[in-house]
């Protein structure tokens, strides 16, 4: 068995840092995009001297030729009626030139609409491409933006801004089955071989009950699981009941401890407990899970004959809770990931306390639903700290 556990661990260890490495590699993704996406506005300097001269002799062009029709209206007109020693009516003459500038007018308007609409019809494909990958779970693409699309280029912009942002989700995705698998799959396993083993006729009575035992413990873990999954998605989505009441938060807290009293009773763990009286406007379901959890994990962490110290004060308009034990410390860098779903920060801990990684991210975003912050405190040689800061007053029907 300690075998499996240390193979679980190293595949833990290298999950996080396949984890560390995905959130650098979109870090520099981003950065090259910005950049990439900076250039491509401001243009290169050949390309930059290249339209403005080109934009250059077509203006000079137009004119040039606006020039030519009028002066060989003018005097070609004057030749003509020399030759023919007969002059039209001046209204007539008026007429004829109105015609010619229409059409000269008509022709120039021809060649820049030509001109324009080559580049949309490009820019219009362009788009049109990025959309149609997409739409096929696709989102390595990148829409060019030039000055001259003008309004349009926000769409260019916010195309390529999508992109990046589905291409993230979709990196999170896999790696969220990924661990959804590993941790199923672990159990799994388990049942599996001790189910197999418990067909051994030769086996004692009390081997048959410890692998009984174990199997009972991986059904209880999977379904523990399936219920966090399940919790975090309803958390994680729009419609989930947010219903904020006033009641005592103190009151509450004091409950949670005595409901856990049998366990840290069997460990003889010390509990110092200071609360203050504090009525809060909340969601007394949601806070019963973050309390629930906090409170099962400084239990489940503690050494025999630890300390376990909870404290709530009010601070004007804000409520902090502080929860520590004195168990194992947890490192720096775990620290900074330590409310991320499937992490577990269990190096220096008891592989055996069990777990999925998934208490403190359901605990993160309820505390986020109201508005509030949590963080952990720990260093080596003191006590492992999580704070709960959170708002006395709350809007009804609001959440985060």
């Amino acid at each position: 068995m300690s075998n499996r556990h240390k193979l679980h661990r190293e595949r833990i260890e290298k999950r996080s840092r396949e984890r560390m490495e995905l959130r650098e590699q979109i870090k520099r993704e981003r950065k090259e995009q910005r950049e990439l996406r900076r250039r491509l506005k401001k243009g290169s300097p050949k390309q930059t001297l290249r339209q403005k001269v080109g934009g250059i002799l077509f203006g000079v062009g137009i004119f040039a030729l606006i020039i030519v029709y009028w002066l060989g209206t003018f005097y070609g007109s004057d030749y003509l009626y020399t030759r023919l020693d007969k002059r039209p009516p001046e209204v007539v003459v008026q007429l004829i030139n109105c015609i010619g500038g229409m059409f000269l007018w008509g022709m120039t308007m021809a060649i820049l609409g030509q001109f324009f609409r080559k580049h949309q019809l490009i820019f219009y494909q362009s788009l049109n491409q990025a959309i149609r990958s997409m739409s096929r779970g696709d989102f390595n693409v990148w829409v060019d933006n030039d000055p001259r699309n003008g309004p349009f280029g926000e769409i260019a912009d916010s195309i390529n801004q999508m992109a990046t942002d589905l291409g993230q989700l979709e990196k999170m995705r896999q790696e969220f089955i990924s661990n959804v698998s590993h941790e199923i799959q672990s159990p799994l396993t388990s049942i599996s071989g001790f189910s197999r083993a418990l067909q051994n006729d030769q086996l004692s009575p009390e081997e048959r009950k410890h692998y009984l035992t174990i199997i009972e413990t991986e059904s209880v873990r999977l379904s523990k699981l399936s219920d966090n999954l399940l919790k975090l998605t309803s958390l994680e989505s729009q419609h989930h009941p947010f219903e904020p009441a006033s009641y005592r938060l103190d009151k509450q807290l004091r409950n949670h401890i005595l409901a856990c009293e049998p366990q840290w009773v069997d460990k003889d763990i010390e509990m110092d407990i200071e609360l203050d009286t504090i009525t809060i406007a909340a969601d007394e379901d949601l806070l019963s899970q973050v309390w629930t959890n906090l409170i099962h994990n400084a239990v489940k962490f503690v050494p025999t004959r630890g300390t376990i110290r909870v404290r709530a004060a009010s601070y004007g308009d804000e409520a902090v809770i502080r929860i520590s034990n004195n168990g194992p410390s947890i490192p720096e860098e775990d620290q900074l990931h330590i409310f991320e779903r499937f992490y577990k920060a269990d190096k220096s801990r008891n592989r055996t306390a069990g777990g999925n990684g998934l208490g403190l991210s359901i605990v993160k975003k309820i505390v986020e639903m109201h508005h509030g912050t949590i963080k952990v405190e720990s260093k080596a040689e003191d006590m492992t700290t999580f704070i709960v800061s959170l708002p006395i007053h709350q809007e009804a029907g609001l959440q985060g």
